[in-house]
């Protein structure tokens, strides 16, 4: 499915409306744009790790894999943020409307269970931190959090794909592992020591 923009202002923004994929006008603070919105911005903190990833001695074969998948995710995003900007039904052009699948959320599931299966277990909650990398993923993994909340008080009002809450639901726990595992497999991970600054 090719993307053409010839213009990036339209002024039909402007009164504080936006329209939806399927031509609907909304509030640009309607639920679904917030929603939506949160995801873009998910995926904008994960180009920002990515960046980072571009920047480390890539000698490690863990940096690849983890920009690999990544990437995968931030395509993934797109796929979630056109899902959710084309309320349930045809769209307008009677085709079906982009929505995330299944094997989306399995993949997700599997590279969790492979990158878990190195680490050692937890022994106390992880503060955001270790390495750049891993700090930055700790920060999206945060941002889709509030993107899964702003998902899951959208569907309490109107019906969405219920895989797209699996996906972004899994999603933070995946960039959750993924930032152990730069962190040197957990070695540099940041632990809680509860009352530890009393």
């Amino acid at each position: 499915m090719a993307v053409k923009l010839t213009r990036i202002y339209t002024r039909g923004g402007d009164a504080g409306q936006t329209s939806l994929g399927r031509g609907e006008r909304v509030d640009k603070h309607d639920i679904r744009v917030e929603a939506y919105g949160t995801v873009d911005e998910t995926n904008s903190v994960i180009g920002l790790a990515r960046s980072t990833i571009a920047h480390t001695i890539l000698g490690d074969p863990k940096f690849p894999e983890a920009d690999a998948m990544l990437g995968r995710i931030q395509n993934d995003l797109f796929d979630l943020g056109a899902d959710l900007c084309t309320p349930e039904g045809e769209s307008k052009r009677g085709e079906g409307a982009l929505r995330i699948v299944a094997s989306q959320v399995e993949r997700l599931e599997k590279e969790i269970d492979a990158m878990n299966a190195e680490l050692a277990p937890l022994n106390s909650f992880i503060l955001p931190g270790g390495g750049e990398v891993a700090a930055r993923l700790h920060l999206a993994r945060t941002v889709s959090r509030r993107a899964e909340r702003c998902m899951t008080r959208l569907a309490a009002e109107q019906a969405i794909n219920p895989e797209a809450i699996k996906y972004i639901n899994r999603l933070s726990d995946h960039l959750f592992v993924l930032a152990r595992r730069l962190n040197d497999n957990g070695a540099t991970d940041v632990l809680w020591v509860p009352g530890g600054a009393r």
